[in-house]
């Protein structure tokens, strides 16, 4: 404790790989006295699971449990409200914390700024008490590098999809982009590789799961078949610009 408000410390503990954290990330672990993450109820959560072995043993722990996840369709109203008043809930506890001069150490997969939980908790507490953010190596970043190809080449533009998004504006989206990440892919397999072969770039695309960790698996998209992918999935199709 201080003798002003603590801080609260989104901190980006990269795509997996407790090696892939960052010096800034793991002294920010290992010392924290209240370590906050995100899961989903009745699971230990991907980000604590990452830390296991990094926690002091007199850590307060505070897990903030999604409401709803794949329940609600994510374009239903209902879903945006719920997750709005969860957000608004773990805020103000996390705030009355720092208020009452506490350090807290928000764990968060991937990077805090890149499809991240973390970030409606920042826009909700920045005015409020010091927040800060320690940036981390991206999923996505993880996954291209476990295809062994590079991503970008030359004046290569890299475009970032969801797979969420309606299959014509994916079709069109990849059929005029160089290099395609296509994020949240999970149940949406079949829509991802069938806009990628419609864009002609099926031949060059891969399927990674889980990349960094122990369950790594890469392979071509045209290979991996209708069952649904972890989590933890990305579909890379990489840039074929100029090179010396």
């Amino acid at each position: 404790m201080t003798g002003g408000p603590g801080t609260i410390w989104g901190v980006g503990l990269g795509p997996g790989d407790p090696d892939l954290m960052s010096v800034r990330a793991d002294r920010l672990v290992r010392s924290g006295t209240h370590i906050a993450y995100f899961r989903k109820k009745g699971r230990p959560g991907r980000a604590r699971k990452i830390v296991e072995e990094l926690l002091r043993p007199d850590a307060t722990e505070i897990a903030m449990e999604y409401p709803v996840t794949t329940e609600i369709a994510f374009d239903d109203p209902a879903y945006s409200a719920c997750l709005s008043d969860f957000y608004a809930d773990v805020s103000a506890q996390l705030r009355d914390l720092a208020l009452a001069g506490h350090d807290i150490v928000v764990l968060c997969e991937g990077d805090p700024f890149f499809y991240g939980s973390f970030m409606h908790l920042y826009t909700r507490l920045k005015d409020a008490v010091p927040v800060n953010v320690v940036p981390a190596i991206t999923g996505m970043s993880a996954a291209w590098t476990a295809t062994g190809i590079p991503i970008t080449w030359g004046d290569d533009v890299l475009t970032i999809l969801l797979g969420t998004m309606p299959s014509e504006e994916l079709e069109r989206r990849m059929r005029d982009a160089d290099a395609i990440v296509v994020m949240k892919v999970g149940r949406n397999l079949p829509k991802v590789r069938a806009a990628m072969q419609a864009a002609g770039k099926l031949d060059r695309a891969w399927l990674v799961e889980c990349a960094s960790m122990a369950e790594e698996r890469a392979i071509p998209l045209a290979e991996a078949g209708d069952v649904t992918p972890p989590y933890f999935s990305i579909v890379i199709a990489h840039g074929q610009g100029r090179r010396p």
